[in-house]
């Protein structure tokens, strides 16, 4: 089996309660991992987790309504901090792509709250699709169940049919080719709405 060399974290995020974040800045570091806070400007935090060879990773936290969002960009090397960094990825359900950096071969997870929606293979000949979430039977009720875009072409239907019947009692030129202008933009809705 290949042997992993970095991870990279790209534009990746977590969400967490005050509390939470609380007891996250008060835990004890490990025989290889050790913390610390710093408090930044405007009531931000960053968490510093460093590895025993020096290697650190920030994490910034900013508050948010009643909960915190960390983002985290970064690449790290030292397999202890790489997993330190992805059990807080994995524990505060991160959203973000991750690249798991291998010899010849790059593999790109996309998470969302957590969850992988989809895994790529990345090499110097181009990229693949390797996986790709398909929704679960209640995701689909719920879209199923949301109507927004059947209501908004009922309702661009009933403006077009409003248009048309303006158009049709209308003689003035003017009338005529502003009615024209809103029916052809009411016709380019109605044809991205039911693509």
């Amino acid at each position: 089996m290949a042997q992993r060399l970095a991870m990279e974290y790209v534009n990746a995020t977590m969400q967490m309660t005050e509390f939470q974040l609380e007891q996250l800045l008060h835990t004890e570091g490990t025989r290889h991992i050790s913390h610390r806070v710093k408090v930044l400007g405007a009531g931000e935090q960053e968490l510093v987790l460093e590895e025993a060879g020096g290697e650190e990773v920030h994490l910034t936290f900013e508050r948010k309504g009643g909960v915190y969002i960390g983002s985290l960009s970064c690449r790290v090397e030292n397999p202890h901090l790489m997993n330190a960094v992805r059990k807080l990825f994995f524990t505060y359900k991160g959203t973000g792509t991750v690249n798991r950096i291998y010899k010849d071969i790059t593999m790109m997870y996309y998470y969302e709250g957590g969850s992988v929606r989809r895994i790529s293979e990345v090499r110097p000949e181009g990229t693949k699709l390797i996986y790709q979430h398909k929704y679960s039977l209640a995701e689909m009720h719920s879209i199923y169940k949301r109507q927004t875009v059947e209501s908004e072409i009922r309702l661009i239907r009933q403006e077009i049919n409003r248009l048309l019947d303006i158009r049709n009692r209308v003689r003035q030129e003017a009338v005529v080719c502003e009615v024209d202008e809103q029916l052809a933009a009411a016709a380019f809705r109605l044809f991205q709405l039911e693509a």
